[in-house]
């Protein structure tokens, strides 16, 4: 397993990274200039000091999917761009959230699988894996189950972000999901969630039975981002450690 620690789209939050992490996920905003506003040469500079390898989130709120063929041609379209850009900075892997215009609609199942195919296609040819994020507690996100059923049917890889599966359906949820569709999860996000709506908190402050995760994934050979929202490196690499331990395989 490869270790990282997610920044959000702050190259001053990356530059203070500690390199005793393997990789940093950087976040792409919801402007319009992205990525032509981020400085590719401070980008680079940050990540030879740690020597770290990059993880992209492409921008969190953009749909992949509606019922509108000209706007899901533009939604690739723009997908792709933002492709390019990782590509050329030398991502290894795109973070996409599965949000599309109406979850609920089954009639568009299928609309909303050439969709997830093309954008992950698109980065492939790229070198770059788009790697498909649960947010099915979000209005616009797809749930648990229908984002595994589509995985598996366009073999599409996963981040499985725990906190975000916690909150959709509780530790049954995710035990679930990774019993039947573990074997798609290429990236993790972990952190741990109150019920109150509590979240991105440091493994062991909420909730969460990560043993599942453990049961399900020891020996991960994945990457895995700890996504907690704090800058205290004593809080990253306490969760960093418990992540670890649950995911070492107890036979090595």
């Amino acid at each position: 397993m490869e270790l990282g620690v997610t920044v959000g789209d702050s190259l001053d939050r990356l530059e203070g990274v500690a390199d005793a992490f393997d990789f940093v996920e950087f976040g792409l905003s919801e402007a319009a200039d992205v990525p032509a506003a981020i400085d590719d040469d401070r980008l680079a500079a940050a990540l030879a000091v740690g020597d770290f390898d990059l993880v992209v989130h492409l921008p969190f709120e953009q749909d992949v999917a509606t019922p509108i063929p000209e706007i899901n041609d533009a939604i690739v379209a723009y997908q792709e761009r933002l492709l390019d850009w990782a590509a050329g900075v030398g991502a290894r892997k795109a973070v996409l959230h599965a949000v599309v215009r109406d979850p609920h609609d089954t009639g568009e199942r299928a609309t909303i699988a050439r969709q997830l195919q093309r954008i992950v296609d698109a980065g492939a040819e790229r070198g770059v894996e788009v790697v498909v994020e649960n947010v099915g507690h979000q209005r616009n996100g797809l749930q648990l189950s229908v984002l595994g059923d589509l995985a598996e049917e366009i073999d599409a890889p996963v981040c499985f972000d725990v906190g975000h599966a916690y909150m959709e359906a509780g530790d049954e949820g995710v035990e679930r999901f990774l019993k039947y569709h573990g074997e798609r999860v290429s990236h993790l996000h972990v952190h741990d969630v109150r019920g109150r709506g509590d979240t991105h908190m440091p493994l062991g402050a909420g909730e969460i039975d990560y043993g599942i995760v453990g049961e399900h994934c020891a020996g991960f050979d994945g990457t895995a981002a700890v996504e907690v929202f704090s800058d205290d490196a004593a809080l990253l690499a306490d969760t960093a450690e418990r992540i670890t331990g649950h995911l070492d395989d107890p036979d090595d």
